[in-house]
C-alpha cells in the first residue's frame, strides 16, 4: 500500500489525517486514553505540544514513530488489516534541504526486518519495501498541475511550521537551482504575539488562540488581545514579502501559489499587499501529502519492480 505523509514542523499529515507533530513517551501502559502506539517495549501517545524545531528529523526516533502513528490511521481508514501490510513511502523534504538530506531521509524509515507495533491494542505487522522522497511545495502544486504548466516563471511559496519554503517553476517545472527556506513560519510567528500579548496584555494565550482569532473562530479573548494578534500577524506577512524580495522573489512581476497551512492563516493580508499582483491559494493543508502520492503513484508505474 502507498501511503503519503508530510512530516511538517507543526502537524503530521497524510491524505486523509491531520495531527499535531507532538509525542509523549510513557514506560507503562497510560490511563484515559486509547490512542497508544505500543512499539519497541515503549508507549507512545500523541501530544497537542508539538516537538521543537528539527532541520534534519532523523536525528531521534521520534519522526518514525510520528510516521507509525500516521501508517496506522492511514491503514484503518482504508481498511487494511492482513498479516504483514507491504508499505510503500511517499515523503518529501523542503527544496533547499532535498539534495542534501534526501538520502539519509529515505534511509530513516527503511528496517530490513518487519515492524511490529500495537496501535489502539491492535497489533500491526508492516514492511516498509519503498521509501521515496519528493520536493515540498512542488509537490502541493502536481493536483493543480493546470494552474502551472503553462505559465513562463511561478513562484511556490509554502509557509509552513517553522520555514517558508520558496521554490521557482518554469513552465511548470521545479528549477532546485533557485529554492530558499526562510525561519519565518507560524511558529515563529505564533512565539512572537505569545511574547507580546504576554507584554502588553499581560495574559498567557497558546498557539490554539491565535489560530482561532485569525480564523474568525469564538473566543473569550477581550478585543485588544484579538486586535493585537491581527496586528502582529499583519507584520509577519508583511516580513515574510520583504524578505522574498531581498531575495530576488518578486512577486509584484510573477505570479504566485501560495500552499501551507500558514498560507491560510496568512491570507487576508498577502492577497491585499501590494507587493503580490497575482497570486492562487491552495486551501488544503494535505496539499503535500497529496502531491506525494500522485508522485509516489506514478514512480510506482514506471518502475515497479524496484
Amino acid at each position: 500500500m502507498l501511503i503519503a505523509i508530510d512530516h511538517g514542523n507543526y502537524a503530521i499529515k497524510t491524505v486523509n489525517h491531520s495531527f499535531v507533530s507532538g509525542l509523549s513517551e510513557h514506560t507503562v501502559k497510560p490511563p484515559m486514553t486509547d490512542e497508544i502506539l505500543e512499539y519497541d517495549g515503549k508507549y507512545w501517545t500523541l501530544s497537542g505540544r508539538r516537538l521543537s524545531y528539527m532541520r534534519d528529523k532523523t536525528q531521534d526516533e521520534r519522526y518514525f514513530i510520528l510516521s507509525l502513528f500516521a501508517i496506522a490511521k492511514e491503514l484503518e481508514s482504508n481498511g487494511y488489516y492482513q498479516h504483514t501490510e507491504r508499505i510503500q513511502l511517499a515523503v518529501g523534504l523542503p527544496p533547499e534541504h532535498y539534495g542534501v538530506l534526501k538520502d539519509r531521509f529515505a534511509g530513516y524509515f527503511k528496517r530490513d526486518d518487519i515492524i511490529r507495533f500495537v496501535y489502539r491494542d491492535k497489533p500491526y505487522s508492516i514492511f516498509i519495501d519503498r521509501v521515496m522522497v519528493f520536493p515540498q511545495a512542488y509537490a502541493a502544486v502536481v493536483p493543480k498541475s493546470s494552474l502551472v504548466v503553462h505559465t513562463l516563471r511561478m513562484f511556490v511559496v509554502d509557509i509552513g511550521g517553522y520555514t517558508t519554503d520558496v521554490l521557482l517553476l518554469k513552465n511548470g517545472k521545479p528549477d532546485l537551482q533557485f529554492c530558499r527556506s526562510l525561519e519565518t513560519g507560524i511558529i515563529t510567528m505564533n512565539n512572537e504575539i505569545i511574547r507580546k500579548v504576554g507584554a502588553l496584555h499581560d495574559m498567557r494565550i497558546e498557539d490554539e488562540h491565535i489560530s482561532a482569532v485569525l480564523s474568525d473562530e469564538e473566543t473569550i479573548l477581550p478585543e485588544e488581545v484579538k486586535k493585537t494578534i491581527r496586528s502582529a500577524t499583519k507584520v509577519h506577512a508583511q516580513d515574510i514579502l520583504n524578505q522574498l524580495r531581498e531575495l530576488q522573489v518578486d512577486l509584484r512581476s510573477n505570479p504566485a501559489i501560495f500552499i501551507g497551512g500558514g498560507s491560510i492563516l496568512l491570507r487576508p493580508f498577502l492577497e491585499v499587499s501590494p507587493l503580490v499582483a497575482k497570486a492562487d491559494f491552495i486551501e488544503s493543508p494535505n496539499a503535500n501529502a497529496l502531491g506525494y502520492e500522485m508522485l509516489g503513484r506514478k514512480a510506482i508505474s514506471l518502475r515497479p519492480h524496484e
